[in-house]
Order: C-alpha cells, then structure tokens, then sequence
C-alpha cells in the first residue's frame, strides 16, 4: 500500500515511521526538501500542496492521505481534493477545528464538568499564557504576577489570539483515543517528561499512574471524544495535580513521540489501526504483545564536550533524518549523525522488561556516547 504523508516536520516523522512499520510504502510531500521526514520516505516530492494541479499528478497511485501539517489552507485544500479523488484522507476536519483552538476545546471542557485548570482571572497567580493556536510548547510563558502580565502583555490584557490558565504543578501525562460512530477505544497512557520551555523530551512506557487515575483518564478522554463525535484519532494530554487528573489540551490529528512509544510497549500501531479505519470502515486492535515493554523515548543534541535532553523542538531544522539500528546500544535512533560530524541530535528509543530495565539501558546508552564522543558536560534541564 502506498501511503502519501502531506508534511515532513515533527507529524510527518510519525506518520513515515509507523507506516513502515506497518509494512507500507510511504511518500512524503512538503514544500521544504529538507524536513526531517525526507531522510526516512521512500519517494519525496518537493510540492506546496495549496497548488492542487501539482497535487493531481504528484498522488496518482496514492490509496491513503495522511496530513501532518496544522496550516489551515493546505487541510482545506487537502479535504476538497481528497473528497473529489475518492482518496481516503485520515482526519477529522471538525473535531480538529475545536482542538486546535484552546478557547473553544476550554469552553468544551466546562460545558463537560471535565477538570481542567481554572482561567485567568478567576485564579491566582502564577498564570500560564498560551497562544490559542498552535501545538507543542511554542510561545508558552509562565507570568508570576500582575507585573509580568502587563509586561508580557504591554498595551491591554490578553486579545483572544491568547488563553490564560493557573499553572498547576505535577506530573503530565498522555493518552491518545481512536474511534467512530460513538464507539471509542482509549489506548494506553504514557508518562511525559518536559524540558525547561514546557516540551516534552520524553516519553516513557508502561504509564505508572495507578489504576484508578488511568480509569478516570480513559473515561475523560473518551467523553471528550463523544462530544467531539471523533471519526479518528485524537491526542489527549493532562496533568496529575492533588490527586485529581485536570486537561490541559486535546489535539484531533495525530500526535508525535507518544504513538512511537505506545508501538513500542504494547506493539499497538496507531497509525496502521487508523488505515484500516478509514480504509475498511473498522478498527483491529490487536497488540502484538501479552504485557507491556518498557520504554524509553527521548531526544539528545551533541555538540563539542556536551550532550544535552531536550524537548522535540531539537529535531527540526536539522535536515533528512534516518534510522539507526542498534544506535550506542539504544534498539533504534531516529537521527542526523554521521560519522565525524561533531554536532548532531537524535531520538533515542530504548526497550526494556519493563521500565526499570529500560531506564538502565538508557543510562548505559548516555554513557556509551559520552565516552566515545568524550562529552564531559551533560544537561537534562527541566521545569522544576
């Protein structure tokens, strides 16, 4: 089967990898030659899809349209095109226009009585200001007070572009849901790591939130995805404060890092179970495992004497990534290195018996490439 992934960033690396994984062949479209996902297809075609004449000729033989991109233009197009092609295309255009707008899934979550952090003014300070669209950690800042508000904001309070937000301590965690119809599936949990700017460096599998939360998790996440009437995928995130789990985004398209992990652990393949969807109109969850792997997933930057955890954000602008098997000792990498360069970043992923195991392994790895590289300084920042 032949899969065309519209975006080579951060989704697009999703999409391609778990593709493959799932046995298909994969063609990426991007306007930039150099996204990351280029480095991993098996064609490439250098296109700007709001051109829909190139896009005719460029997706002939294509059975599957998988978009990993958030441009509005180009998702609009996409729909029209696909539709009139008779080309399944894997998104939901509805419920994605509520997740992709903070305010509106916020006004969601309160007509739902589901538990998410209070909105400014009604909360004290400090306040998370987070540009309403847009997804990962871009533009986040966390204000301590009135005067860093005014400051951050210098000419009135927060225009609508903006979603204000008590910022609660505790540990965050992911969930994706998968489903149509009303009848929803809510997949494993993972646990999230953030670096110091609020983006996820890592991700770890099986969850060790309890059972009883991990209930309370899937029951939101999938009354979320009711009231969304999903036809899809989608990405929940949450934070674990005083004991209560509280939202604090959902995304209705599909994620990166946690579906790599969830494959990973469990061998569920989200993105292969979103095919047949919309393929064959059904879902097979079949896992290729009894119990859980544990799971390390995370990204490093090397540059001279320094090896350094950081959020996803490192993994752009780095041109064509490939797959590195057996990487340091880690099971893959998702990386730019080559031989003698001396600055580079990968994503390591790492599998264990379970997570102590594979936290082991992880630190074997670290070390593995400190020596050889001798990395004398190593940084794992964080926002604690």
């Amino acid at each position: 089967m032949l899969v065309a992934v519209i975006g080579g960033n951060l989704q697009g690396v999703e999409a391609t990898y778990l593709s493959h994984k799932a046995g298909w062949e994969v063609m990426v479209i991007d306007k930039n030659p150099a996204v990351p996902a280029s480095g991993l297809c098996d064609s490439f075609v250098q296109l700007d899809v709001t051109s829909e004449i190139d896009l005719r000729q460029s997706v002939r033989g294509v059975d599957i349209v998988i978009p990993a991109l958030e441009n509005d233009d180009a998702l609009a197009i996409l729909g029209r095109f696909t539709k009139t092609k008779d080309i399944p295309y894997v998104f939901d255009s509805r419920a994605y226009s509520i997740s992709a707008s903070k305010a509106k899934s916020n006004r969601l979550f309160a007509q739902l009585g589901v538990p998410a952090p209070k909105s400014w003014p009604n909360c004290g300070f400090p306040v998370m200001a987070k540009p309403n669209k847009g997804s990962g950690s871009a533009g986040v800042r966390i204000l301590n007070d009135l005067e860093e508000l005014r400051c951050h904001f210098p000419m009135s309070m927060p225009s609508d572009d903006w979603v204000l937000q008590e910022f609660l301590a505790g540990s965050s965690f992911s969930q994706e849901v998968i489903g149509f119809s009303g009848q929803y599936q809510a997949l494993p949990v993972t646990d999230l790591a953030m670096d110091a700017i609020y983006d996820c460096k890592r991700v770890l599998a099986p969850t060790e939130l309890g059972a009883k939360l991990i209930a309370e998790f899937g029951q939101t996440s999938v009354a979320i995805a009711k009231a969304l009437e999903l036809r899809g995928l989608m990405d929940v995130e949450v934070i674990v404060n005083s004991g209560e789990v509280k939202v604090l985004e959902v995304d209705a398209r599909l994620p990166s890092q946690t579906p790599t992990a969830v494959y990973w652990s469990t061998g569920l393949n989200m993105v292969q179970m979103l095919g047949e969807f919309f393929l064959h109109g059904s879902i097979k969850s079949s896992s290729s495992r009894k119990e859980p792997q544990g799971v390390v997933y995370e990204h490093i930057r090397v540059s001279p004497n320094l090896l350094e955890v950081a959020g996803e954000h490192i993994m752009t602008g780095t041109g064509p990534l490939q797959i590195h098997q057996d990487f340091f000792g880690a099971d893959e990498a998702i990386t730019n290195y080559a031989h003698g360069r001396g600055e580079w970043v990968a994503t390591l992923i790492i599998s264990g018996t379970d997570r102590g195991d594979a936290w082991a392994k992880r630190c074997h790895v670290i070390k593995e490439i400190r020596d050889r590289f001798g990395l004398q300084t190593y940084l794992d920042p964080s926002h604690d």
